[in-house]
């Protein structure tokens, strides 16, 4: 078998470009990993994947217009040839478990070592999974204790409606024309899911609500408001 010399092309999207500038120099000192383009938020980042094709995309999950879970179903809707590395700060069991099920191929904190970062890249592009050593022990830590969820208070089901629609990426009024309710109103439900699930914004909530099984792994362009 021929080893390959080709280096690995990688895509970057973060909003923040002092990440992006340092996970860069990280991943080229590796000798054989090219950053081929930069995105700053995730509409760029499925229009330089369309137009790069790079080998593997390295996404944060929290970035303006497309999170890094909408951006990786629409990798694996339209170009299931490209890796995708999850790089984060979060480590919450939703979040992992809705971009694993989104299609994602790893799973690493920003809290990993440059070694981590790149063995990651190497491993994606080899066509394994990977995933942080943190978030697996956190993962297990849950399946080992799976009666914690029955703690969650149950949703109404009109809080059920009003999270489908936040997860669909509704804003407060479109939920509220969608469901003949005011805005008010509207904001009124989301304050006892909020509260329900423990959680500190709408992302979260329909993070929360998808580890929980309440709702489709089908999750969209969450707007927070």
């Amino acid at each position: 078998m021929t080893e390959k010399t080709d280096p690995i092309r990688v895509l970057l999207a973060d909003d923040h470009a002092i990440v992006r500038a340092g996970i860069r120099q990280f991943l080229e000192r590796a000798g054989d990993i090219q950053v081929v383009a930069e995105a700053d938020d995730g509409e760029m980042a499925k229009v330089l994947i369309q137009q790069k094709q790079p080998d593997v995309a390295v996404l944060d999950i929290q970035m303006p217009k497309s999170s890094g879970i909408e951006v990786t179903r629409w990798v694996r809707a339209n170009t299931p040839g490209v890796g995708v590395l999850i790089l984060t700060a979060f480590d919450d069991n939703p979040y992992v478990l809705a971009v694993l099920q989104a299609g994602a191929n790893g799973y690493i904190l920003k809290t990993a070592s440059p070694a981590d970062l790149i063995k990651a890249v190497r491993d994606v592009n080899d066509g394994k999974s990977v995933l942080d050593a943190n978030v697996t022990q956190k993962l297990l830590s849950q399946l080992s204790h799976p009666k914690e969820t029955s703690l969650v208070e149950a949703l109404t089901a009109r809080e059920m409606e009003v999270l489908e629609l936040v997860a669909k990426g509704f804003t407060n009024k479109a939920i509220g024309v969608q469901l003949g309710i005011s805005d008010r109103t509207v904001q009124g439900h989301l304050a006892h899911i909020f509260d329900k699930l423990q959680a500190g914004s709408r992302t979260e909530a329909v993070m929360r609500a998808v580890s929980l099984g309440w709702i489709s792994q089908s999750v969209g362009n969450i707007t927070e408001e």
